[in-house]
């Protein structure tokens, strides 16, 4: 098989993927950071399982702002300057954290920094809506077909080789000092408005002609536009289905995941980030293999990957309050049925990182990539609305065993929808995907 050469790209491709691999890689760093934010909020600051589902729920709430602002945004004709301008906005906050209290005793009950933390995460998760949707139109319309997915892995593989490397050192320097996220977070700020700036670099033609609409005219547009998209693309409806039933399961479980890791197993820090970084390692080795086929395969068979891969990690956790034998090294439990959840982890980070990300493009255009991808973040924000609260709900009612069956059985109903759909409505190729 012949070997990948960089140098045989064009001079704008090879500018775009020294660009894209470098904000990928301090974005790495931020979100080795933030892979811990849920488990800091309920073992450091002792905040409530309730509170924890609405900061992870913040994290796709934000992309609501798609369903009515899509076109308004698109037709800003400076991204670029928009870019930079949600570097600072969003980014800058992080430097709050330097004043928070570094005890216990400050932060029981209802503690007014439990409120301050998430309103700077939401501010900060404010910046996605705008930067997921211009990721991929600067891509789309930088990278060749061919190439976009291949470069995208590999620009996905250096980002979760650093997120790696960051969240074992991170989750070593919280056990050593349980508050070490407050001097840490300002320094994150500095490098969250630099990651921005990189992207911005990206060459784009500017396309746009300017705003012409007002406000409501925009949101009108944009919820016509996407609605209009969902009834006449039917294998993407299909697609947008089938992701709901794995949004319901994927944001349903996460946070009972967290509790299940702090009052279900009574994990340390470093047992956490070892977790993380063990199914992450595999992702990486295995996400070039994932960057080839996604291209070559229709996505929605694609996705059965990462849906199904996800369902039988869910229900290891199952199976380790049953089967609770463990080993203990370095000041990390490994308990013996999790090896399994970090095999089945590790192939659902490298599919869904692919998945999620771009899936929306091969139903596209690449000058319609944009709001596909738009429609895709909206359709998460809906499903944020409810779900992360509702797996909550189902833990307080029933217990983890019940709140992780349900998750598991919606994950199996999105992947019968998927496969469904790609017997039944088989994707046009070249067509949809030129």
């Amino acid at each position: 098989m012949r070997v990948f050469n960089i140098s045989e790209l064009q001079a704008e491709e090879r500018k775009t993927f020294g660009l894209h691999m470098s904000y990928s890689f301090i974005e790495g760093i931020l979100a080795g950071l933030i892979a811990l934010n849920e488990f800091v909020f309920v073992k450091s600051l002792l905040g409530s399982g309730y509170q924890v589902s609405v900061l992870f729920q913040f994290s796709t709430l934000v992309f609501l702002v798609l369903i009515f602002f899509s076109t308004f945004l698109r037709q800003i004709r400076n991204k670029k300057k928009l870019l930079r301008r949600t570097a600072i906005i969003t980014r800058l906050p992080l430097l709050l954290l330097f004043f928070f209290p570094r005890s216990p005793e400050q932060l029981t009950g209802d503690s007014i920094y439990h409120y301050i933390f998430l309103v700077i995460f939401l501010v900060y998760y404010l910046a996605n809506p705008i930067v997921f949707p211009s990721i991929n139109l600067f891509l789309k319309n930088a990278y060749s077909h061919d190439n976009f997915g291949r470069l995208y892995s590999y620009a996905t593989t250096v980002n979760k080789i650093v997120m790696m490397t960051t969240t074992f050192a991170y989750g070593w320097a919280l056990d050593a000092n349980h508050y070490v996220f407050a001097n840490i977070f300002p320094a994150a700020a500095v490098l969250g408005v630099i990651s921005i700036f990189l992207l911005s670099m990206i060459p784009y033609r500017e396309e746009a002609a300017g705003i012409s609409d007002s406000i409501w005219q925009g949101i009108k547009k944009s919820i016509h536009e996407m609605t209009n998209v969902l009834i006449k693309n039917i294998p993407y409806r299909h697609f947008q289905i089938g992701f709901m039933f794995y949004g319901f399961g994927f944001m349903g479980s996460y946070t009972v995941i967290i509790l299940f890791w702090e009052h279900g197993l009574g994990l340390n820090y470093s047992s956490v980030a070892f977790y993380r970084n063990a199914y992450n390692l595999l992702a990486i080795a295995i996400l070039p293999f994932f960057g080839r086929l996604i291209g070559r395969i229709d996505p929605r068979r694609f996705a059965l990957i990462p849906f199904l891969s996800m369902a039988t990690y869910i229900f290891t956790l199952v199976l380790t309050q049953y089967f609770d034998s463990y080993v203990e090294f370095w000041g990390i439990t490994l308990y013996h049925t999790m090896t399994f959840y970090i095999l089945f982890h590790g192939i659902f980070a490298a599919t869904m990182a692919l998945m999620w990300s771009i899936g929306s493009a091969y139903f596209c255009a690449p000058e319609e990539a944009g709001i596909y991808q738009s429609i895709h973040l909206g359709l998460t924000a809906l499903r944020s609305l409810f779900a992360p609260i509702i797996g909550v709900l189902f833990y307080e009612l029933w217990g983890f065993t019940i709140a992780f069956s349900i998750a598991i059985t919606s994950l199996i109903i999105g992947s019968a929808i998927m496969r469904w759909s790609e017997i039944r409505y088989p994707l046009v190729e070249k067509k949809v995907l030129a």
